[in-house]
């Protein structure tokens, strides 16, 4: 059965050209907390009496059968709240499509990439690892393909994206990572390997070819743990930083000549013990002395907070404050972190925070957000804000969800005086008490 769904901008607008009535069917605002809804289930030709003044936007098309889904349709999320955007895909390779076109909008002559980076949908260390290629100056957003072929999406994402090669990516259209399938037509350069480990070391190598720069910091994590992965690749797509891969009790080869290669470039390793044993950290330290391990924390969610609060020198997101871009996913869809880097590496440059539930909210993840909640005293127009972008469909993250992180990213009306104020500064606000007219987490810019 073939469905139309209009999104608020374009429906009036689409109507009043077609000069049609919407008659016998259904015609809602399905207002659920979170963002609105309108469908259209019938349309029959009718003259219409008034046009309705309305903005303009969007109409899309979603059939019953997936491979007729646009992936121009994806780059503009479904639905959205004040503090809170949504890339709703049904899976990696929907989300990777739309995250893409969202980051590169393809309309308005504007030039897509100059290339994009493939990985297999499934492969999602090849994914994590392919993340580094979008930072500046290759800009190469990672798209997914799936069962040794290039899904409908994915082909319909590289027509509308159109990357043309540059200089800064050897004249290549595509880099395929791992056992990515390869599209035709476009100029590629595959990175391959019989690990994770050799291919994410083939990532860096290519990286380093194409910019001809040392890297700043090197980033280690599991090849076992994909949840305690999934964060490294929005570093990657803001800083350029190769990730590279251990084992719970083993660095493979492919790691340690990757830090000898770059033997004065900091190393970090992600992940707690029981992810990166202390016999695979020391063997770390020995091809990378002076190594440090971050975000220790047991759970994959606290661990990706943690690393979204860690900083050292230049290397680490230092989000203690309000005023920042976010990304969330859900653990169970590892795939979501290399389709959603490119968000991490433009637009708000959040870091990637994860959940368990996609029902509610842990509550470290509710604590984070709740430190982080920006405020104002007189005016809100001159507030920092927080947004959040939210990976997946309701299967990954519930619109009940959204409507929470909305409610913990909202900007709050501060409280002065004796009083009390509705919130706290939160850890890492600098110079709190010498902003007389900045208390607490929601600061007035100055």
């Amino acid at each position: 059965m073939k469905r139309i769904g209009y999104r608020l901008s374009d429906l009036w607008h689409w109507l009043g050209a077609h000069r049609r009535l919407v008659l016998g069917g259904l015609l809602a605002v399905a207002v659920v907390g979170v963002g609105a809804y309108l469908l259209v289930t019938q349309v029959i030709d009718e003259e219409e009496t008034e046009p309705a003044p309305a903005p303009q936007a969007v109409v899309q098309q979603v059939q019953s059968d997936e491979d007729e889904v646009e992936p121009e349709d994806l780059g503009f999320p479904e639905f959205a709240t004040k503090n809170t955007t949504r890339v709703a895909g049904v899976d990696p390779v929907a989300d990777a499509a739309g995250v893409a076109l969202a980051v590169f909008p393809s309309t308005g002559g504007l030039e897509g990439p100059p290339a994009v980076a493939l990985a297999d949908d499934v492969d999602w260390a090849s994914g994590i690892a392919a993340a580094s290629l979008m930072a500046e100056p290759i800009g190469a957003p990672t798209l997914l393909t799936a069962d040794g072929d290039v899904p409908h999406l994915t082909t319909g994402a590289l027509k509308a994206l159109a990357p043309q090669g540059s200089a800064a990516t050897d004249d290549r259209q595509v880099f395929r990572i791992g056992d990515a399938a390869e599209p035709e037509g476009l100029r590629s350069l595959e990175v391959t390997g019989e690990s994770p480990a050799e291919v994410a070391a083939g990532v860096d190598r290519l990286r380093g070819r194409l910019t001809g720069d040392e890297p700043a910091h090197l980033l280690l994590v599991s090849s076992d743990e994909p949840a305690f992965a999934m964060p490294a690749a929005a570093w990657a797509a803001r800083s350029g930083d190769p990730v590279l891969y251990v084992q719970r009790d083993s660095v493979p080869k492919p790691t340690t000549e990757a830090l000898k290669r770059h033997e004065d470039t900091p190393a970090y390793v992600l992940g707690p013990e029981s992810v990166v044993s202390k016999k695979a950290f020391e063997q770390v330290e020995k091809a990378a002395p002076g190594a440090k391990r971050i975000a220790a924390a047991p759970d994959p969610v606290e661990s990706a907070i943690e690393f979204a609060r860690y900083t050292d020198g230049t290397f680490g997101w230092n989000i203690n404050d309000p005023g920042h871009g976010f990304v969330l996913a859900d653990i169970d869809r590892p795939s979501d972190a290399a389709a959603a880097a490119p968000l991490s590496g433009s637009g708000t440059w959040g870091p990637l925070l994860l959940t368990d539930d996609s029902e509610k909210l842990p509550s470290a993840l509710r604590g984070y957000l709740l430190d982080l909640k920006p405020g104002y005293l007189n005016d809100p127009t001159r507030a920092f804000y927080n947004h959040v972008w939210l990976i997946g469909d309701e299967s990954a993250i519930s619109v009940a969800f959204q409507a929470q992180v909305d409610e913990l990213a909202e900007l709050a009306k501060v409280k002065s005086g004796s009083g009390g104020s509705v919130l706290g500064p939160p850890p890492g606000t600098p110079d709190a008490e010498a902003q007389s007219d900045q208390p607490g987490a929601g600061a007035n810019r100055p």
